[in-house]
């Protein structure tokens, strides 16, 4: 399936079939990660439980970090069918749970099932992108990976928050199922026909044991997260340290070798995705909060604003992978330190917009407009820049690899900002003080990130 003619596209003949199943798959991941999005504040309200509600989004991220992982080695060993069959089997029951939840503990639950078959169906995706296509063809199917974002940007958000304002927030996790029925009758005969190469035995038992630490890095850090929230008793500093503590050596197996020194190449460039992607997801959840709990709009107002951020994304994404194509991949560092540097304004922004006076929805707009036109630029940049490094017989491997982090560092990030909430709310200082802290931390990782981007390298030839 492989080609070397440069001038054919991923939606001429050999790539259609794949190319129009891939983006189905991930448009149904986007209906409702951006409906969760606008609906969480109407949820957590309902249920009084604004304390959690950063777990609304972490319970779904940490969990998809262990699909990822589980999945990752599975699909190498038995191909990506059986494994995508899992994947959306194990996400429906998450919806079904989460739609039917009665308090806050039975929708994290569903939540978390939600987040496993998330992890494992895109990294089915990533898999057969990497399994698929020549490294010629992979921006521009990685930007129509983020433009299958545009009609779930365009309509998502807004009709999540119609629903919630005038039904019920319920109905946008039931609204998914059509979707996903579509995309598994168009999809799953596509996914049927890849074939994975085969791994040699080391590499096999490396992944064995990055299943376990999966697990324990997501045991550790939801201790932290909890940990975090009962700060400052001496109970949460307990439960914070012991969570840390279990965190580092998972973390320090599970990130590529060389991760925590910022090494050049593959290393710097997972870094860097890790701390804009972090920043990104963390400030899209928090203020959306903001926009309702503190400016008072409404939830459909405020998905609007989400969705701009969303189709900036998408139309970012589209424009990188035509400069990509005008210079053959030479420029792909400069266009993640540009992307950056957009977000680093952006957020800088947002953190304005909510401590002015007034419900600033103009500033709003335009904040996401530039954080989601930097992490467009940025994010299938940066998937191109890393699946250069995939070894042979490493398909599952790297792409599990990529959603490793897209995953866990923004659930830190999300949890973070929760924690720093419920230690607002416990000394008195409000919610909207708490919104600005945990908004502050982004500022704090996409400066990080843009640092980071100096690091980057291609894989020595």
């Amino acid at each position: 399936m492989r080609t070397n003619n440069n001038k054919i596209g991923i939606f001429d003949a050999p790539y259609r079939a794949l190319t129009i199943g891939i983006i189905l798959a991930v448009t149904t991941v986007a209906f409702e990660g951006l409906g969760v999005t606008t609906i969480a504040p109407k949820v957590a309200h309902s249920m009084n439980a604004i304390h959690y509600y950063g777990w609304i989004f972490s319970a779904f991220l940490l969990s998809q970090i262990i699909g990822t992982m589980v999945i990752g080695q599975q699909i190498d060993k038995n191909g990506v069918y059986k494994s995508f069959i899992v994947s959306i089997l194990i996400f429906v029951t998450g919806i079904i749970i989460a739609a039917t939840s009665f308090n806050i503990y039975m929708l994290i639950g569903g939540r978390a099932f939600q987040g496993f078959g998330a992890g494992a169906l895109l990294t089915c995706v990533y898999s057969s992108i990497t399994l698929s296509y020549p490294d010629s063809l992979r921006t521009k199917i990685l930007a129509a990976f983020s433009s299958a974002y545009i009609l779930p940007a365009l309509i998502g958000p807004y009709i999540a928050g119609l629903l919630a304002e005038n039904l019920s927030w319920r109905f946008v996790f039931w609204l998914v199922l059509p979707f996903i029925v579509l995309s598994v009758c168009l999809t799953l005969p596509l996914f049927r026909k890849l074939q994975t190469e085969n791994t040699n035995a080391s590499s096999t038992k490396r992944r064995t044991y990055k299943e376990i630490y999966a697990i324990i890095l997501t045991l550790g850090t939801g201790l932290l997260l909890a940990g975090l929230g009962f700060l400052p008793y001496w109970k949460g500093i307990g439960i914070s340290i012991a969570g840390g503590l279990i965190m580092i050596q998972p973390l320090r197996k599970l990130l590529p070798e060389g991760a925590l020194e910022v090494r050049k190449g593959l290393p710097a460039t997972i870094v860097t995705r890790a701390l804009f992607v972090a920043c990104y997801y963390a400030v899209e959840s928090y203020v959306v909060l903001a926009l309702t709990n503190v400016k008072g709009l409404s939830a459909d107002v405020s998905g609007l604003i989400v969705a701009a951020g969303a189709i900036s994304w998408s139309v970012a994404a589209w424009l990188q992978s035509k400069l990509d194509e005008q210079d053959h991949g030479r420029g792909r560092k400069q266009r993640v330190m540009i992307g950056v540097a957009f977000m680093i304004v952006g957020v800088a922004l947002v953190i304005t917009v909510i401590g002015i006076s007034g419900n600033g929805i103009v500033l709003a707009v335009f904040s996401q407009v530039l954080t989601g036109f930097g992490i467009g630029l940025a994010h299938p940049t940066t998937g191109a820049i890393a699946l250069q490094h995939a070894e042979h017989g490493d398909a599952g491997s790297i792409s599990a690899n990529i959603q490793f982090i897209d995953a866990f560092s923004p659930a830190l990030s999300i949890g973070l900002g929760g924690a720093l909430i419920t230690i607002s709310e416990t000394f008195g200082w409000g919610v909207m003080t708490g919104i600005l802290l945990a908004l502050s931390i982004q500022l704090l990782f996409i400066i990080l990130s843009f640092i980071a981007t100096f690091r980057i390298a291609k894989k020595a030839s």
